[in-house]
């Protein structure tokens, strides 16, 4: 049985050619390219992730944290290549990055984890705001 979906995605998936598409696919790749290389690094070499990122408790939490982190910048980097609009996709962008801005920036206070961590949080708070720069270009265009 073939999936047929709801009229309202009819333009998923489709190119694009403008220019806020053009940066639409370049944020969701560079999100991606992150998050894949982040995910990644503790489950291909948690040696190297350690000494940059400083001692772990629970070698299992990172490794969970990796995969999921990994799951996210997959999905979000085939939306950019479909050039996919579905606004789902920007929330979880957003999402991932205020969850680990956050996350960063707490811990880092707390003195938990390594101020190299401030690092990330930095990048994640590019990303939000161009994701906002999206959804407001979006919203603009759903209301003109």
């Amino acid at each position: 049985m073939d999936f047929i979906p709801p009229s309202s995605t009819e333009n998923l998936g489709k190119q694009d050619s403008s220019d806020s598409s053009d940066f639409y696919t370049a944020l969701a790749l560079t999100q991606a390219a992150l998050y894949i290389s982040t995910g990644i690094w503790p489950l291909v070499h948690m040696k190297s992730f350690v000494k940059v990122t400083g001692p772990k408790n629970d070698y299992w939490l990172v490794k969970t944290v990796g995969v999921l982190v990994t799951v996210i910048g997959g999905v979000v980097g085939v939306a950019g290549l479909r050039r996919t609009k579905a606004k789902e996709i920007p929330l979880l962008a957003m999402g991932a990055a205020a969850g680990l801005t956050a996350i960063d920036i707490i811990y880092v206070i707390e003195r938990r984890i390594l101020p190299v961590y401030l690092l990330d949080a930095l990048a994640e708070l590019g990303l939000i705001g161009c994701w906002a720069i999206i959804l407001k270009q979006n919203f603009s265009q759903e209301n003109a």
